[in-house]
């Protein structure tokens, strides 16, 4: 049974209205500065949690051990070398 031109017209007027709506969810989620602000707030969220700041801990020890291990073992001499250089022929 063949359509009327208002069926098709009406058909193509509802499949636009659906993409603009598609396109504008898309555009929405996709938002960089959206985007952004919501991983910040996350980060934000867990830094300021118990685990996130035994992490934050833990990192600074961290640091704080290896800049004080690197201060203590400046002046020390190099490691011998593993392996003798070969000699070439």
């Amino acid at each position: 049974m063949p359509r009327s031109p208002e069926q098709i017209q009406f058909e193509i007027d509802a499949a636009r209205e659906s993409l603009a709506s598609t396109l504008d969810e898309l555009s929405y989620r996709a938002d960089p500065k959206r985007l952004t602000a919501q991983g910040k707030a996350a980060a934000l969220a867990f830094l300021q949690s118990p685990p996130g700041m035994a992490l934050v801990g833990a990192v600074g020890l961290t640091i704080a051990v290896v800049v004080g291990l690197k201060v203590k073992h400046r002046n020390d001499p190099p490691p011998p070398p593993l392996l003798a250089p070969r000699r070439r022929r």
